[in-house]
């Protein structure tokens, strides 16, 4: 069966109801976090187990590949396919039953790991196995690695952790394990031929992951199938059910950072540390540290013991007077240049959150250059790892090839991403087999929990002997004799450097909108900015996350930041998706995108989703037609500043139903949204008319006066004049009006932007001043948007100068907000571009009890009024604002700086928001009216 439309035609017949076989989806799925890119034929969403073995049937019969999936968050290769993939994180995530007495959990394959951690926690237990990926990883996936996570030294693997296992074999015969099959009795018998093989190779170290894990099939081992198959990466059965031990957690925990000179010393004390009981000891050094500074400010990396290399140990227990003393002997004897105890919670989580965004954070070398996967898994016994990292540097040195080490230092694992350039044919391959050797010389293992995949099954006759890796194949025809699962790794692999994604793309650099300073001006080096981590998937709204809200409302793939990004790579490559800018794929994939900026600060690669999602409009539509939102919502500066001349019979003419829905329709948006009411008279007006009445003394200030803010809500400019007043600063405006051209740039209309930016940034050049911004997108603009626009000396100054009210209000005595509940919505591009700590710290140093909201507002601009947008603005509202709002005390104050967010509010609740400015003015002694 050749064409995906008849693999999917077969796929319906025999039952399977979601079954996606259409251009975007391959794209989406064509690979995971990986270097390789490998399009399947179509992309199944089963809905039971049934619907699992017709897929399978159906590949069996016709000889299709079959690749099983999670979230893709695959750093090998391991879930693509040219055939069928398998995604069970739609609808097979449950957790079926937890039973606290034994200990278990009983889940489908695509429960999130974090859900599973949720379910157990009301019993006092959890799973162990934590990678960092937990909030978006599946069960089913961290049984197909054998996934570790940074809390091994505790918990154990996966594979120690899983107590029964639902299998459907490639021949489709269901096993429940453990339990006796006749299908197991070849098996057994290749095991009892190959004893002194399996015994001598296998199982020799912790984190010994790669091939096949024969030891747990000997004898003294109890021939344990279910932990066997463990780390089989799908090559073997298709993972439907599974039965997992749960653990209690100790009650008190405390974390250990201890310095060392180097990284080479750090990972040779690592191992001496076992004896004190850690449940983690995790190492990095000081390439990610101030990757981490850099990237995100200095406030991101809590104060840390001398050194240039760190462990982070962690000691459980349940004494607080034992576990100091441990924590405290252990700090005394490591060998360590300094060492402290952390025992803040929110210092502690700070610290290991760079240890957990380290995949996304080192997707860029030392260098300033991508780093890519491939060999970013190699573990080695834990005793030889001060001297493997020696010899490893050297090593990347003679490549002159840079990366962020990092790991698990006591396990013996090592995690890095490498600037291999693969423009250069044949280096990728070379480095590898050298590497490769390298670590087989240690008795070390090509992975140590990502597993071999496409990236280094090639390589695993390195480390095996050629019976060893005879037996691999005799172990696949068991199971899968007709080498339908995941055909190409592990047994009779691809080789290393085939099918890779990135050199498929050609560089784009020319008649750009916007000039990429960090990719040297590639567009294609900023797409595959996106390495796959698949953040984007995870729920973070909990603590204060924003990324990515339209994947939070329709949980599609092609809703994810992800997606999006492997739908402009395709568009790149020019594979699946041919019609370069105007691709409808691209446009589809790109069509729920907010431009909320979220990723910009939420993904760890460094991902502007937004920035994208305005090159691409403006690619688009230069010099054609475009949707009429972008002469209606894209031009709305224009729009008000005509209505401002007659605000009143403007109002009265948009508040006549029949006027109302006929206008809102032509202007190409949604009927159910208001359209908002002028205001009778503008903040410049009003500033104008007012100026006798100011302070002509103190540190002068130009208040950068937005559409917003002047046509719509002049009151939040006369709060902050009256603050930054009270404030001793001396409030300017310009003498024209002058816009960010925000509305523009979302549009794609970047022609237009650039020559209004120009003409602003040359005005607010000349001020000499500070500038201060109250609508957060704007601000976010001349903090942003308008260097990568312009590049010029004027708006980097221009950039350099801009500061939102809190940051200028610095440690002013702000009036007293004692007894004030505050419950928050930061604006999307305040989190994203300026970050909102200053605005909490103002608040609370004013007394204010803070609740800070996650999540977008799902207005975002012009996102939530334009028309087929209204359900999932909705959508993006109810995952956390309108039920944290609805459930707000009464006498709340809904903190809302951005219009669009109190615009939201408006619409969806009976409860306003107001801006920062309105909350300290009411405090002031005349506060305004």
């Amino acid at each position: 069966m050749d064409s995906s439309s008849a693999i999917a035609r077969a796929l319906r017949r025999a039952g399977v109801s979601d079954v996606r076989d259409d251009t975007t989806t391959r794209a989406l799925y064509s690979t995971d976090a990986s270097l390789y890119r490998v399009p399947p034929s179509a992309v199944v969403f089963p809905r039971s187990v049934d619907e699992v073995a017709a897929t399978l049937d159906v590949c069996r019969r016709d000889g299709i590949p079959l690749t099983a999936r999670g979230t893709g968050t695959s750093l090998a290769g391991n879930a693509v396919g040219t055939g069928v993939v398998l995604d069970f994180s739609r609808y097979l995530g449950r957790v079926l039953d937890v039973d606290p007495e034994a200990r278990t959990a009983r889940v489908q394959p695509g429960v999130i790991q974090a859900d599973l951690q949720r379910a157990a926690a009301p019993h006092g237990l959890r799973f162990g196995p934590d990678p960092s990926t937990h909030n978006r990883c599946t069960i089913g996936g961290m049984i197909g690695n054998n996934a570790c996570g940074a809390r091994a030294l505790g918990y154990g693997r996966t594979s120690d952790n899983v107590v029964g296992l639902d299998v459907l074999t490639g021949t489709g015969h269901a096993l429940a394990l453990p339990g006796h099959d006749a299908l197991l009795d070849p098996l057994r018998e290749l095991v009892g031929g190959h004893l002194a093989t399996i015994r001598t190779e296998f199982g020799r170290f912790g984190r010994q992951v790669s091939g096949y894990a024969l030891e747990h099939l000997l004898p003294e081992n109890g021939f344990a199938v279910h932990r066997f198959l463990v780390g089989s990466e799908g090559t073997l059965g298709v993972v439907t059910g599974a039965t997992v031990r749960l653990v209690a957690d100790a009650p008190l925990r405390s974390l250990v950072v201890l310095g060392y000179p180097d990284i080479v010393a750090a990972g040779s004390a690592a191992h001496t540390l076992l004896r004190f009981r850690p449940t983690a000891c995790e190492g990095i050094d000081s390439r990610i540290v101030d990757v981490v500074r850099t990237r995100r400010g200095p406030g991101a990396v809590p104060p840390l013991p001398g050194g240039a290399a760190w462990l982070f140990v962690e000691l459980a227990g349940d004494d607080p007077d034992e576990l100091r003393a441990r924590s405290d002997t252990l700090v005394a004897s490591a060998g360590a240049v300094d060492g402290l105890r952390v025992d803040d919670p929110s210092r502690a989580a700070a610290l290991w959150r760079i240890r957990e965004d380290g995949s996304g954070l080192s997707g860029r070398s030392p260098k300033g250059l991508p780093a890519h996967a491939g060999w970013e898994d190699a573990a080695v016994p834990p005793e030889r790892l001060g001297d493997y990292l020696r010899d490893f540097d050297e090593l990347l040195d003679s490549y002159g090839i840079t990366g962020f080490p990092y790991g698990h230092f006591a396990d013996g694992c090592i995690h890095i991403r490498l600037d291999i350039p693969l423009e250069i044919p044949g280096m990728f391959r070379e480095f590898l087999f050298s590497a490769a050797q390298l670590v087989s010389s240690y008795g070390g293992s090509m992975s140590g929990e990502h597993g071999d995949g496409r990236a280094r099954s090639e390589l695993l006759p390195l480390m095996y002997s050629p019976e060893a890796i005879r037996l691999f194949g005799a172990v696949k025809a068991v199971f899968d004799p007709d080498d339908i699962l995941n055909p190409g790794v592990l047994v009779d692999p691809r080789p290393v450097d085939a099918d890779l994604r990135v050199p498929a793309a050609r560089a784009l650099r020319t008649d750009l909108g916007f000039r990429y300073r960090d990719d040297d001006g590639d567009f294609t080096r900023a797409v595959h900015r996106c390495t796959g981590v698949g953040k984007c998937r995870a729920d973070t709204t909990a603590v204060g996350g924003v990324m990515c809200p339209s994947y939070q409302a329709t949980r599609e793939e092609k809703d994810s930041t992800r997606g999006r990004a492997r739908a402009l790579q395709e568009m790149l490559n020019g594979g699946l998706v041919t019609h370069s800018w105007r691709s409808p794929e691209v446009h589809d994939a790109l069509d729920l995108c907010l431009s909320c900026k979220g990723c910009a600060s939420d993904c760890p690669t460094g991902v502007d989703m937004a920035m994208w999602k305005s090159e691409v409009l403006h690619q688009t539509y230069k010099g054609r037609l475009r949707p009429m939102s972008h002469y209606t919502l894209g031009r709305l500066p224009t729009w008000a500043a005509l209505a401002s001349r007659m605000p009143g019979v403007v109002n009265t003419l948009t508040r006549l139903p029949g006027a109302r829905s006929a206008g809102l329709t032509v202007a190409g948006l949604d009927r159910r949204r208001r359209i908002p009411q002028f205001a009778t008279t503008t903040f410049r007006k009003w500033f104008t008319a007012t100026a006798r009445q100011r302070s002509r003394t103190g540190e002068p200030v130009l208040l950068f006066v937005d559409t917003f803010t002047d046509h719509f809500t002049p009151h939040v400019g006369v709060a902050a004049v009256e603050v930054l007043e009270a404030a001793g600063y001396r409030v300017r405006i310009t003498d024209r009006p002058q816009c960010c051209g925000l509305t523009w740039i979302t549009t794609g209309q970047l022609d237009t932007a650039r020559k209004m930016l120009g003409r602003t940034v040359t005005e607010l050049f000349r001020a000499g001043t500070p500038i201060v911004g109250l609508e957060p997108s704007c601000t976010g603009v001349l903090r942003s948007d308008t260097v990568e626009l312009l590049g010029s000396e004027p708006a980097r100054v221009v950039a350099d100068s801009t500061r939102t009210l809190a940051e200028l209000l610095g440690d002013w005595q702000q009036p007293s907000l004692d007894g004030v509940t505050v419950v928050a919505q930061p604006h999307c591009h305040h989190h994203a571009v300026m970050g909102w700590d200053t605005d909490a710290a103002l608040l609370r140093r004013a007394g204010a009890d803070v609740t800070r909201l996650g999540g977008c507002c799902g207005l975002a601009g012009n996102f939530g009024v334009e028309r087929g947008h209204y359900e999932v603005s909705v959508a993006v509202a109810n995952t956390q604002l309108v039920p944290a709002v609805e459930a707000a005390s009464p006498d709340a104050v809904i903190l809302a700086d951005g219009y669009s967010c109190r615009t939201q509010l408006d619409d969806l609740t009976d409860r306003r928001g107001i801006h920062l400015a309105q909350l300290l003015a009411s405090g002031l002694p005349h506060p305004s009216s």
